[in-house]
């Protein structure tokens, strides 16, 4: 499927792992934005990653937690950044250049270097 193709966003692309250019795992589609109006077609114009896109789908003292625990950190991925979605998103950069990766490579320290981590 090509980023300009018909798309089921919830079935389809939200919770979707998000691969580089350089095939590194560089997180997961969590929102998206949208670009339209009522009665128009819509069309897909990034994809929201990082814990502050939950704010919309979490309770206000559940999005507290999720500011304590991961931070509030949000990168928009251009679609013209995308190269495919399949059962992944396979982007056309490496993900630091998009802004990609700052939440798991933070955690890499804090965390033993062991097996999947």
């Amino acid at each position: 499927m090509t980023p300009d193709g018909p798309i089921k966003l919830v079935s389809q692309l939200l919770d979707l792992p998000l691969l580089d250019s350089e095939g590194k795992y560089c997180g997961i589609v969590d929102d998206v934005e949208l670009r339209g109006r009522p009665g128009q077609d819509v069309q897909l114009r990034a994809l929201i990653v990082g814990p502050s896109a939950y704010k919309g789908r979490l309770p206000g003292w559940c999005m507290w937690l999720v500011k304590k625990v991961a931070g509030a950190r949000e990168t928009r991925v251009s679609m013209e950044d995308v190269r495919t979605i399949s059962s992944v998103v396979h982007l056309k950069r490496p993900g630091p250049e998009l802004g990609l990766n700052k939440s798991e490579n933070a955690a890499r320290r804090w965390l033993p270097n062991k097996g999947a981590l």
